[in-house]
């Protein structure tokens, strides 16, 4: 079954290759409809999680973001799609990363860095983006896909285009297997975490919120200094990703710094622009458990 879905998949996007954006858009705004109106996918922890957010926003305010949030993951998922047959051309021109010279200090000097960002924007168009564009050699942890057929071809697409990734199940191998390459480590790393006994809590978008300990754990053991990657959309279809520096000495930060710069950084952009993070998922659905009297 896996397989006959795999071939079904696989023709779909060769046929929408051919498919040009303007139209892809045009049944991106169908099915952000679909998902708002009919379906309503997700839509009780999308409102709530943005109304827990911005307590300070009218119902009227959240609606608006709620709505343009839907238009923003349908893009994402066209986007998605399109990107498994992209030409490394056309990913340039629309995707740009508008300062790679910060990366080259730390290119230069053979240092390995690790790249923190969120589910904001297109964060898959920047895996693409960035094995072309930048110097390091790119390793984006990830989740496995289900079918291990679309999981292989998504791998070797990516691969093509400079980007190399792995599982974040074996999250400790990866870093081990190019400990003597020059990379940037990518980790997307703004879901809740399902081992609590290392989460690392912060304040989040007004919420007590428990954190994933996997970038601060890394870059404390290889003392690997720590970037934040900022993905906005700069018009419908094209990216920009800048960089900047969020820690340059792990080993000089006391516990949780790193995590609490990180999801600081994450939530002034989010502010900004709110309707292009993920809200659908469930991020405060872990508690903290309160200590026995």
């Amino acid at each position: 079954m896996q397989f006959i879905i795999y071939i079904v998949f696989f023709i779909s996007i060769y046929f929408i290759a051919i498919i040009p954006f303007w139209f892809l858009y045009g049944f991106s705004d169908f099915l952000a409809f679909l998902l708002y109106y009919v379906f309503s996918y997700r839509k009780k922890t999308i409102l709530k999680n943005l109304r827990n957010s911005f307590p300070g926003k009218s119902e009227k305010e959240i609606n608006s973001i709620a709505w343009k949030n839907y238009r923003n993951l349908s893009d994402i998922v066209i986007e998605s799609i399109k990107a498994f047959t992209i030409s490394s051309k056309r990913i340039i021109r629309r995707f740009k990363i508008v300062n790679p010279e910060l990366l080259d200090e730390y290119y230069n000097k053979n240092q390995s860095i690790i790249g923190v960002a969120g589910h904001y924007g297109n964060w898959e168009w920047g895996a693409l983006a960035g094995g072309l564009q930048i110097k390091h050699k790119g390793i984006a942890v990830y989740k496995p896909l289900s079918n291990k057929y679309i999981d292989k071809f998504l791998r070797r697409t990516r691969a093509a285009n400079g980007a190399t990734l792995e599982s974040i199940k074996f999250t400790s191998n990866a870093f081990e297997k190019h400990i003597h390459e020059v990379c940037i480590f990518m980790l997307v790393a703004d879901q809740s975490p399902t081992n609590m006994k290392e989460a690392i809590w912060t304040t989040f978008l007004n919420q007590e919120t428990a954190c994933l300990h996997g970038p601060e754990k890394y870059a404390k053991r290889y003392n690997y200094p720590v970037v934040f990657v900022d993905i906005q959309r700069v018009k419908r279809g094209y990216y920009e990703l800048e960089f900047s520096k969020l820690v340059d000495e792990p080993l000089k930060t006391s516990e949780g710094e790193i995590t609490r710069l990180y999801m600081s950084r994450l939530e002034k952009i989010i502010n900004a622009k709110p309707e292009n993070w993920l809200w659908s998922h469930r991020r405060w659905k872990r508690k903290r458990k309160k200590a026995k009297a």
